[in-house]
């Protein structure tokens, strides 16, 4: 066999076993969200959370930690009588089961809900299935169904204004895949972030989340995930493991 045949011979080979190695990859990489999120004219006004404001985790039938769950802020439960995992979890501030500042917490968390959700605007966005990889300026967002982050991280963009407010109303429920992360820039920060969520509100291992969660039903961490601002839960329960939590 001539030298040329036996080069083309191996470049042919080449290409067969890359082709096939390609082929039998198990996890092609996923598509890039390409929604374009158009900038919204008017800036909303706060959620007022009133005394609920002051409580880093709230909730309506239990809260449950297990592992090294670590809270910065105060614990309240109304009108559920169940608050377990602390310790060995560490609770930078106090318990409050039923007591007068819990049941106000709670009452006033009805309110902010319903504010967030009745809120209207004449340049509001719609979102739908995964925003991972999304970026979102100051504005009102509504889902009729789910929203996930997956396939990518979520940036909320302040553009240098400090007093930007988003609001994300969800139908039904939050998710987060692993690992997935919610990015503050330009200014924005998390007490200005509110998703409203009509059912339940589940995070994945070792995502990092930004703003107040107000659940009608429950919330759940998944090991290792963390949230800078409040998981407040009208109805349900608020599950952790090894989580950590500062009030913002």
């Amino acid at each position: 066999m001539t030298t040329t045949k036996i080069l083309a011979a191996l470049v042919i080979t080449s290409v067969a076993l890359f082709t096939a190695c390609k082929s039998s990859d198990p996890t092609p990489a996923a598509s890039p969200n390409t929604m374009v999120i158009p900038v919204q004219i008017v800036n909303p006004a706060m959620v007022s959370l009133a005394t609920s404001a002051s409580i880093a985790i709230l909730a309506g039938s239990a809260i449950t930690s297990t592992g090294a769950t670590n809270i910065t802020g105060d614990i309240g439960l109304s009108p559920g009588t169940s608050i377990g995992g602390f310790p060995p979890g560490i609770l930078t501030g106090t318990q409050h089961i039923n007591d007068n500042i819990a049941t106000q917490a709670k009452l006033d968390l009805t309110a902010a809900y319903n504010d967030a959700a009745g809120r209207t605007a004449t340049d509001i966005v719609t979102l739908s299935g995964n925003i991972g990889g999304l970026t979102l300026t100051s504005g009102l967002y509504k889902s009729t169904s789910s929203l996930a982050i997956s396939s990518g991280d979520l940036t909320f963009d302040a553009k240098g204004n400090a007093n930007a407010v988003f609001i994300i109303q969800i139908a039904s429920t939050l998710t987060t895949t692993s690992g997935r992360k919610v990015i503050l820039s330009g200014g924005a920060l998390a007490s200005n972030i509110f998703w409203q969520v009509g059912s339940s509100a589940t995070f994945g291992t070792t995502s990092d989340l930004k703003g107040t969660i107000m659940a009608m039903q429950s919330i759940t961490f998944n090991t290792g995930a963390t949230l800078d601002g409040k998981a407040l839960a009208r109805t349900g329960t608020i599950t952790m493991a090894g989580n950590t939590v500062v009030k913002q």
